[in-house]
């Protein structure tokens, strides 16, 4: 069960990904070829890629999260101690926090007026609580990777380990 646990955090927004893109992008070539072969299109199919493409955002941004891949300016980090460095990508992590759990309160206000008057999206007539819910599950799984996060910064910061910053995209 601990070996399940360990694969499901390390890889869970990974294989969300890669259902939603598989999802997007099947969908699309689908509506490609019935545009553009039987000039005949669905409304159904551009709703399933709208909301593919939002769950795709939303948890990207959750597993940017996790590896630190969002985009910085990280150049005064080459000018300072390791502490110092730690210390600001707490800062850094916490502010991240605070407006990350009042976004998540705020967007489930958003989902709960689409449930309380049955909202449902026009193509698919499912009820849009699904498709907005992408935003709260954005927000909440940033929440869990930025406690991990905060919890491996201050375990590193006390044990004098250097700070986890991610991989680098240009070096």
């Amino acid at each position: 069960m601990r070996r399940f646990l360990s694969t499901l955090n390390k890889n869970a927004e990974r294989w969300a990904l890669l259902v939603f893109y598989v999802l997007l992008v099947s969908t699309m070539a689908v509506e490609v070829i019935r545009r553009e072969v039987f000039s005949y299109s669905s409304i159904w199919g551009e709703e399933i890629v709208r909301y593919s493409f939002i769950y795709l955002a939303w948890i990207g941004a959750a597993s940017a999260v996790r590896e630190r891949a969002h985009i910085r300016i990280d150049v005064i980090m080459h000018y300072v101690p390791p502490t110092v460095k730690t210390l600001i990508y707490i800062l850094g992590d916490l502010v991240m926090f605070a407006v990350a759990a009042v976004a998540l309160y705020w967007s489930f206000e958003t989902v709960k007026v689409s449930w309380e008057f049955g909202s449902v999206s026009h193509g698919l007539r499912v009820s849009m609580v699904w498709f907005l819910a992408a935003v709260p599950i954005g927000f909440a799984l940033m929440i869990f990777r930025l406690s991990q996060s905060l919890l491996r910064d201050v375990q590193d910061l006390l044990a004098g380990r250097p700070v986890y910053e991610g991989d680098k995209l240009f070096d």
